[in-house]
């Protein structure tokens, strides 16, 4: 049985599950020619440490594979440099597990936190005031999202996190941000649970992502009983156009 919901495994295996052009113990090469322009190249490292990289038929024609010529992970970034195709830097995704999600769904939220709607504008006004503007540009915390929610302490909001749906899935991307004074507290964890039970209820997938590097946020994650499912990355917009 698989550890995450179909609800997942599919929406990554609409991009990855295609034509296979190369295949290994460890290197997977697929060319989709569906994937949306600002996807053309994506590249999928699993928890079990394989790659899964797609790929546009005019992606695949740009690098010249050929079948007669070896592949693997390492020739391929290669290619992908030599084409001056440039990759963001790759972010950690996150997901419940479906023995975790059982445990949120019976959870029930602590009394000091509850759902913003926009009768907090005030209130969260203070809260992004009270907060750097490098951390409300990481979080991407925003009151007008599809569900924000809050923890409360000392009469101030001092934890938010906001969700909205990913695209078209059923996946609802979130963004937590707690006020420094009060990291390290559990408002952020708590949080994330109690929205993510929200979005369970809705009938969508909770997703975490966040940088590498951002060793907070992946603690975070971890203490929130989030499960790594990959690392992904995708093709820069400065990357050159094929037109």
């Amino acid at each position: 049985m698989t550890l995450f919901s179909q609800t997942i495994t599919d929406f990554w295996g609409e991009s990855f599950n295609h034509e296979t052009f190369y295949s290994d113990d460890h290197f997977h090469c697929i060319i989709n020619p569906n994937l949306e322009d600002n996807r053309r190249v994506m590249v999928l490292t699993t928890a079990d440490d394989k790659v899964y990289a797609v790929i546009t038929p005019a992606i695949a024609a740009k690098l010249q594979l050929s079948k007669e010529q070896p592949l693997s992970e390492v020739i391929f970034r290669n290619k992908l440099h030599e084409a001056g195709i440039l990759l963001h830097g790759a972010d950690h995704i996150f997901y419940y597990t479906k023995q975790e999600k059982s445990k949120i769904c019976s959870e029930t939220v602590a009394e000091h936190i509850r759902q913003l709607t926009v009768q907090d504008t005030v209130v969260f006004s203070k809260f992004e005031d009270s907060a750097s503007e490098q951390d409300l540009d990481d979080a991407y915390v925003e009151l007008d999202h599809w569900a924000v929610f809050g923890s409360f302490a000392e009469g101030h909001l001092v934890c938010a996190s906001s969700m909205y749906p990913w695209g078209s899935s059923k996946l609802a991307d979130l963004g937590v941000l707690t006020l420094p004074p009060f990291r390290g507290q559990g408002h952020a964890r708590k949080v994330v649970r109690a929205i993510s039970q929200y979005a369970y209820g809705k009938g969508y997938e909770p997703q975490y992502r966040c940088q590498l590097d951002n060793t907070a946020s992946v603690s975070l994650a971890k203490a929130s009983g989030l499960t790594l499912y990959a690392q992904w990355e995708v093709i820069s917009p400065d990357s050159p156009s094929l037109s």
